[in-house]
């Protein structure tokens, strides 16, 4: 089967709506998806860029988007996706790292333009999409300058995306590079279709920035199968629901800052919207908090899934509404890869006790141009980890703890730092929080909470208190932040994970 792209969708159903902006209601149909995408592949092309070569753009969510994607697609490339937030250096970090040929950007980043331009040397082909970029041709201009039919003997292209570097410097996940027909499909296509009652009817919601590997590759994959996404430029709690009732949204894929940010809404707002249309929301990059679960359960009904997997793509654990009200707190059981518990010696643990997720499967990855990062995520044996911490329970269903590389050992004893998080979150007051370990001279290092208020005028003294004994009224003291300070906006990335380690560092070095 090799009719898995938009261009066979179009050959069905031209008109049909491919992509519809939130806001601005800007369209795309499948024929002009289709177009576009085979025009920028001929640039691409005429650039010298043959199957398996890079490129790279930093493009926010806006129409032209998964033209591009697909554009780099039919052309047969590894192509890499950076997020809209990071600086030059970070940028540049990325386009030499990957060995990106090809750059492609919006006016959106021209403030980093010249810095990028001067420190990407190999870079032979700079295009701009939405207007003028300094140092760069107009990719629209030169799309409208070569011929529309598809370039023959096509293979699938593949995405090549860096971590959002939460725990460190972001690594790009090098997965296998596979010259097969375009149009075989991926992976993600049959579990759209089995696991979330996908087709080509389908109305798919995306919120979240299209730049991450989980919003890419589901709205890929929707392109694949036919259905019409509808994609926010920016997620914003109401005008999400309000997009659910104005588009008859089926379909949509959120993380669970979203949920909260959902139900921190006055209920006059949230039953303003008609959510009956929906008939599946999935969520997954981060925990979810049990209550905040319970809560959109009761909300839009049994249609929640949750699933746990990474960019490296070594397992995929899954759960519906109805597995996880008989299993509370978990993210599901293993549909690709078998899940071990391990511990520090590296030996498997009895089911119940709590160590390192591993995956044992068939699909291998590294990350690129770090052979010591690679080493570290497998055993011996050849399982692989993405770094988590969990445990399974006697029915096979697994429950994350946190990401290893944020717990905190405080007078020999492990402490999680998301309970607390999860607790101090359903405060009404509290719109976001961070929970990690500090120095601390008799224990190593003590728990310390960084809040952000929803009022400002919230930060005091005695709302710290009032924080700390919230917590301790949830979990035992000792899981407890035992100080609290605030900030005025935590560095939250848009797909809803917390960078952590930038809030922990300011402590470790104010120390």
């Amino acid at each position: 089967m090799t009719d898995l792209y938009p261009g066979a969708v179009a050959q069905r159903t031209p008109d049909r709506p491919a992509i519809i902006m939130a806001e601005s209601g800007a369209t795309l149909t499948y024929a002009e998806l289709d177009e576009a995408a085979n025009r920028y592949s001929k640039v691409f092309a005429a650039a010298g860029l043959l199957p398996g070569a890079g490129l790279a753009f930093c493009v926010e969510n806006r129409l032209e988007f998964l033209a591009l994607v697909w554009g780099a697609h039919y052309a047969g490339l590894r192509y890499t996706a950076i997020s809209t937030r990071l600086g030059a250096e970070e940028i540049s970090y990325i386009v030499n790292d990957c060995g990106a040929r090809a750059f492609v950007t919006t006016p959106h980043k021209s403030d980093a333009v010249d810095e990028i331009n001067a420190t990407t040397p190999d870079v032979e082909l700079r295009v701009s999409i939405g207007g003028d970029v300094a140092g760069h041709d107009s990719l629209e201009e030169l799309a409208a300058s070569v011929d529309p039919t598809p370039l023959p003997n096509r293979v699938e292209g593949a995405d090549m995306l860096y971590s959002s570097g939460t725990t460190g410097r972001p690594k790009g996940v090098k997965l296998p590079f596979v010259e097969t027909p375009l149009g075989a499909g991926e992976g993600v296509d049959g579990l759209m279709s089995m696991l979330f009652g996908v087709t080509t009817d389908s109305v798919y919601l995306s919120p979240a920035p299209n730049y991450h590997s989980a919003p890419m590759r589901f709205t890929r994959a929707m392109q694949r199968i036919g259905g019409t996404i509808v994609m926010m430029e920016r997620f914003d709690p109401e005008l999400f629901l309000s997009c659910v009732e104005r588009f008859n949204v089926t379909f949509t894929q959120l993380v669970p800052t979203m949920f909260v940010r959902m139900l921190k809404l006055d209920q006059a707002v949230r039953d303003r919207y008609d959510m009956s249309s929906l008939t599946a929301a999935v969520h997954a990059a981060a925990p979810c908090p049990i209550d905040v679960k319970h809560h959109m359960i009761e909300w839009w009904g049994p249609i929640i899934h949750e699933y746990y997997a990474g960019t490296e793509g070594n397992g995929f654990v899954y759960c519906n509404s109805e597995g996880w009200l008989a299993h509370p707190g978990t993210v599901g059981t293993a549909l690709l890869g078998t899940v071990h518990i391990v511990g520090d010696d590296g030996e498997e643990l009895p089911v119940g006790e709590t160590g390192t997720v591993y995956f044992e499967g068939d699909v291998s990855f590294e990350y690129h141009n770090d052979p010591e990062k690679t080493k570290e995520s497998y055993l011996d044996n050849g399982w692989s980890t993405l770094g988590d911490i969990g445990r399974l329970d006697d029915d096979g269903y697994l429950y994350l703890t946190d990401r290893k590389a944020f717990m905190i050992i405080s007078g020999g004893v492990n402490i999680y730092p998301q309970e607390a998080e999860n607790a101090l979150t359903m405060h009404p007051k509290v719109y976001d929080v961070a929970v990690f370990g500090v120095p601390n001279e008799d224990f190593g290092e003590e728990v310390k909470a960084v809040v952000q208020p929803v009022d400002p005028a919230d930060a005091t003294p005695e709302f710290a208190a009032e924080l700390i004994n919230f917590c301790r009224e949830r979990l035992s003291s000792i899981k407890c932040p035992r100080s609290v300070d605030f900030d005025p906006s935590l560095p939250r990335e848009e797909n809803g994970k917390l960078y952590k380690r930038i809030i922990r560092d300011r402590y470790r070095l104010e120390s």
